[in-house]
């Protein structure tokens, strides 16, 4: 089953280039380098909110509190999630810009990047508020 489709056949010859959709392709690929460098600044502080948490209970003389090292794992967890995502960014489209100069275009598949993106950061959240939740 092939992956892409011809453009319409209502067309004569070959045609320019359309700058407007290559930009616009790039503009997309770099709000998804921003997204992953947002998730990857995010996945940091997650990292560190443990070791914030006991900075702030030594100087105020508490015991360390205790955790399972979660919001490590959590982070640690974003920042690769963060990464693949924009690595799929890159290929996708790189892969359009070789198909958009053939005279093609791709067929959108059915699950996008920022359906996948969208459903593994709704499990990330909802794991942070159960644990935020057992916790206190």
């Amino acid at each position: 089953m092939p992956d892409e489709t011809e453009l319409p056949k209502g067309r004569t010859g070959p045609s320019p280039p359309d700058p407007r959709v290559v930009m616009a392709a790039e503009r997309t690929l770099l709000a998804w380098i921003r997204t992953g460098l947002a998730l990857m600044g995010f996945g940091f502080v997650v990292a560190r909110f443990g070791f914030f948490l006991r900075e702030i209970a030594s100087v105020r003389g508490l015991p360390p509190i205790r955790h399972a090292g979660l919001s490590q794992w959590a982070g640690i967890g974003l920042v690769v999630l963060a990464v693949v995502m924009i690595v799929l960014a890159g290929a996708r489209h790189m892969r359009f810009i070789y198909l958009y100069n053939r005279n093609q275009l791709p067929r959108p598949g059915m699950v996008s990047l920022g359906t996948v993106l969208s459903a593994a950061l709704v499990l990330v959240g909802i794991a942070m508020a159960v644990y935020l939740v057992l916790v206190n």
